[in-house]
């Protein structure tokens, strides 16, 4: 839960790097806190997206583009490539496989990396 809290405190934090972990587990948590939204919204008597899970999704909008942003810098890449999820299918794959990658080892175009800092900020 830590690392979802962490994204949301970061809520517009477009530069640095993120780990695979925090992205992973902002996904994980958004999908878990969607689906229930989604039942108490459906026991509400709403089809499609209702009211919560709408409210929901507009509130996490600029943290999951930042967290995503963040991750493709980890990964040595800028945040456009974000773009390639306007293409059906190929673009998500793509980006799919650019989240899963391991960081880039070292320093890089956009920080430090952050897998070889301790929870000071002091380099391993």
């Amino acid at each position: 839960m830590n690392w979802y809290l962490d994204v949301l405190k970061q809520y517009a934090v477009f530069n640095g790097r993120a780990r695979r972990a925090e992205y992973w587990y902002f996904v994980l948590f958004n999908l878990i806190i969607s689906i229930v939204l989604g039942i108490v919204d459906g026991m509400l008597g709403s089809s499609g997206v209702g009211l919560l899970g709408g409210l929901y999704s507009l509130a996490v909008l600029i943290p999951s583009l930042a967290v995503s942003v963040r991750r493709l810098h980890d990964t040595n890449r800028s945040g456009w490539w974000l773009l390639l999820l306007l293409i059906p299918l190929i673009g998500f794959i793509v980006i799919l496989i650019f989240m899963v990658q391991d960081s880039t080892p070292g320093e890089n175009t956009y920080g430090s990396n952050p897998k070889e800092t301790t929870p000071l900020g002091i380099p391993a």
